[in-house]
């Protein structure tokens, strides 16, 4: 279970330094999210760590739409049934309309988060001009790792977007002018700053950290750069990047998948990032915590009496279902999926699947028991907190639940596929790397791996996780696999459309 006595502080000052700061207005600057100069005391090297509070408090307070918006096109998820949300729905089967509500609050949303970490840099800057000694040093790592936040911030939306802005000061107007740097670009920028980065940060896991428990490392950072040198297609950096994270040893799988992604698993040898919420263990007062009821079933009898359902916006897709029981998968398929009875019968009314594994049930493993929906058939089970790990009085759907966003099984896999598509090895083989994998969840070792039976694994493994498949898809033009439950996939889908009202403003 989460190590409380260590997590309690940070938390704490994460959303002291939200409420005090970033709530007040009489403390901002014209650009939103920005600490005034005179809220500072820049010679006390004490309250250096604030502005970083601050980028790490916006980066971790991200709006429910972000996930849903980065991940629905996949095949392996479905937007719930239109409900009130139509143009999510239509964005799920690629038909995009940039009035949106959702473009334009996801593009908001990253560049108020870019525009709050550039800032933090600039004030670090600040600290640094009185530093002397062990302070000089801590100044770099904590512009080092605000370039890490400000790096996951540009490449998710660049992911979106392709052509986007790269913010690098405060001088915002000027930036714009700049006009936009193509995809290509974005990921090398974030690549190369990254390399600015590795130098200045520790060389530990997160969760060894004791300053900042959770917080950005080196390996954070060699994380991203592979993951933008992926975008690239240059596998030999992505095999670099990955494999001096498999050989730093110290990172492992969590031994129970199901786990992993409820409250056991947070912060675990697993994580490479991770964004860390909490209700601080008590029943009542202040919280700290991502909205999850948008993952959630519309309908359930919970194990504990008295927790919210969800609102029913993400569900696993059939296709993807239908890959994992032809694998026969049980502790990824289990953990992934809430079924509902309808769901089992849908699955069942396909001849080939009209016999199922006894483990798939409308009731989970921790007694919830998940009913029918008029939304979807189906639940995102691993944006799932069992409701029997709610602290006592938290009845919110997933309240104080961290949602993972990079970690070892995905380093491991992308060195794989870059072995796979010729890229040289500094460490284990590509079976290896996929082999760990597939053990953590009882599945037999493969020999010989090819680049499609990474990408295979890689589906399995990772869906219902940040868009991931989705991406793979498009950097490979598989637009087949995308093209699917009456859906046709082009070229000319893989982008979202600008924002209209950032076209208007921003003259795009």
């Amino acid at each position: 279970m989460k190590n409380l006595k260590q997590s309690f502080k940070p938390l704490s000052l994460l959303l002291l330094f939200g409420v005090l700061i970033f709530a007040c207005s009489e403390k901002l600057e014209e650009n939103e999210g920005q600490l005034s100069a005179d809220d500072l005391d820049y010679t006390n090297m004490n309250d250096m760590v604030l502005p970083l509070l601050g980028a790490y408090y916006e980066t971790y307070k991200r709006g429910w739409e972000d996930p849903l918006l980065v991940g629905v096109r996949g095949d392996d998820v479905n937007a719930g049934g239109e409900g009130d949300q139509p143009l999510f729905a239509a964005t799920d089967v690629y038909s995009y309309d940039n009035n949106f509500w959702m473009f334009n609050q996801v593009w908001n949303n990253f560049y108020s988060d870019i525009a709050v970490v550039i800032n933090t840099q600039e004030a670090i800057l600040r600290f640094k001009e009185f530093a002397t000694g062990d302070a000089i040093a801590r100044a770099d790592q904590y512009i080092a790792e605000a370039k890490v936040l400000s790096a996951y911030q540009h490449f998710n939306m660049s992911r979106l977007w392709g052509d986007i802005f790269i913010i690098e000061t405060t001088n915002f107007d000027e930036e714009v002018d700049n006009g936009v740097d193509t995809k290509e670009e974005v990921m090398q920028y974030i690549s190369d700053l990254m390399d600015e980065a590795i130098p200045h940060l520790l060389d530990l896991r997160p969760n060894q950290r004791t300053d900042i428990p959770g917080g950005v490392t080196k390996y954070t950072a060699l994380a991203i750069k592979a993951m933008a040198q992926l975008e690239l297609e240059n596998y030999q950096g992505v095999a670099d990047a990955t494999g001096e994270i498999i050989n730093q040893g110290g990172f492992d799988l969590y031994p129970e998948f199901y786990e992993l992604f409820k409250k056991p698993g947070e912060r675990s040898d697993e994580s490479l990032f991770e964004l860390q919420f909490s209700d601080f263990n008590t029943e009542s007062g202040a919280t700290f915590n991502h909205l999850y009821a948008p993952f959630g079933p519309t309908s359930w009898t919970p194990a504990v009496a008295g927790a919210s359902s969800g609102w029913g916006f993400y569900e696993p897709s059939l296709k993807w279902m239908k890959f994992m029981l032809d694998r026969g998968e049980e502790d990824r398929l289990l953990t992934s999926v809430l079924f509902t009875p309808d769901g089992i019968a849908e699955l069942k009314s396909d001849p080939d699947y009209a016999t199922l594994p006894n483990f798939i049930s409308n009731t989970t493993p921790d007694g919830d028991v998940i009913n029918n929906s008029v939304r979807a058939n189906f639940f995102s089970g691993k944006h799932y907190l069992p409701s029997n790990q709610l602290t006592s009085g938290r009845n919110d759907y997933g309240s104080s639940k961290n949602m993972i966003v990079i970690r070892y099984s995905e380093i491991l896999l992308m060195y794989a596929e870059a072995l796979t598509r010729g890229a040289s090895g500094n460490g284990m083989t590509a079976d290896q790397a996929v082999n760990m994998v597939r053990d953590r969840v009882n599945m037999s070792p493969l020999s010989g791996v090819t680049s499609q039976q990474v990408m295979d694994e890689k589906f399995a493994e990772l869906g219902m996780e940040w868009g991931i498949r989705y991406f793979d898809m498009i950097r490979l033009n598989e637009y087949g696999e995308l093209s699917y439950d009456g859906r046709t996939f082009s070229a000319d889908k893989e982008l979202l459309p600008y924002p209209l009202a950032q076209i208007d403003l921003l003259g795009l």
